[in-house]
């Protein structure tokens, strides 16, 4: 603990463990553990910079810097990640909500959708989408399914924690949905080839792979979503899937042999090719 007694001014242990977590944010990384462990905010470090950091904090936000220094998700660490404002609890057993899909939530919320649409977030993870649009959209049915049950008790959490009432059910994709039809089906469902090097790589390291690998190109989850749709939904129902930069033709091509019309690609905040939505058709009943 030779470090932490010298450095107890919050700059100085940010200085600190900004160096030794590198990565591509680590002053960001740094002010969002010890912010975590001190109860202060990140404003406050730069407005107080030499307030004294207490021994036994200094000591437990070493031991956090450690672990992120060896590749551990910051997002585990704190146990939780911002999505759309929305603080959401994460753990291992789920994805880390990223800011690309929040442009699915969007589009979602583009949509043309009765006032009371019913809903359906396949493999909700967090539960992140499904809470969301609960957010923006109240008068919505919302119900989400994931295959862990992990996850689900995870999501359950997350809407009693922020008020959001969705409902949320274990289920391998459709496996497990009550009968029914509904106005929109969104998934951010797996989407990388199982040779991905980025599988080796940063956070999607400590990631759960069952969340991340969906075959030898990465589409076998979306074909069976785009095959089966098309039995859950209303007639002009919607259906939006998130998926990787580069799988925008491909997965038009699996709406378009399924089927579908109003096949539509759009794109993240990078300008990557992020998301597919398409419509059944009123002659499939």
């Amino acid at each position: 603990m030779s470090n932490s007694e010298c450095l107890l001014t919050c700059e100085a242990l940010l200085r600190e463990a900004a160096g030794r977590t590198g990565g591509d944010s680590p002053r960001l990384d740094a002010e969002l553990l010890l912010s975590h462990i001190t109860g202060l905010t990140r404003t406050s470090f730069r407005a107080w910079p030499e307030r004294d950091v207490p021994v036994d904090q200094a000591e437990r936000f070493f031991a956090l810097v450690g672990e992120r220094a060896s590749g551990q998700p910051v997002a585990y660490l704190l146990g939780e990640q911002e999505f759309w404002s929305l603080p959401l609890k994460v753990s291992p057993s789920t994805l880390i909500p990223r800011p690309d899909t929040e442009c699915v939530v969007e589009a979602a919320l583009s949509l043309e959708l009765p006032a009371r649409a019913s809903v359906l977030d396949l493999g909700t993870g967090t539960g992140a989408i499904a809470l969301t649009l609960a957010s923006e959209q109240p008068g919505w049915q919302i119900m989400a399914s994931d295959r862990v049950e992990d996850a689900v008790d995870l999501a359950r959490e997350n809407s009693q924690r922020l008020g959001l009432p969705i409902t949320v059910v274990k289920s391998h994709w459709f496996d497990q949905i009550p009968a029914g039809t509904f106005d929109l089906l969104i998934s951010n469902p797996p989407y990388i080839p199982a040779s991905d090097r980025h599988l080796r790589e940063g956070d999607v390291r400590f990631e759960p792979e069952s969340a991340l690998v969906a075959g030898d190109d990465g589409l076998d989850d979306i074909r069976l979503l785009v095959t089966e749709g098309l039995k859950w939904l209303n007639t002009n129902g919607w259906m939006l899937l998130e998926h990787g930069y580069d799988q925008g033709s491909a997965v038009r091509d699996l709406f378009a042999k399924a089927g579908w019309r109003n096949m539509e690609t759009r794109k993240d905040y990078g300008g990557n090719e992020r998301m597919t939505l398409a419509r059944k058709p009123a002659s499939d009943q």
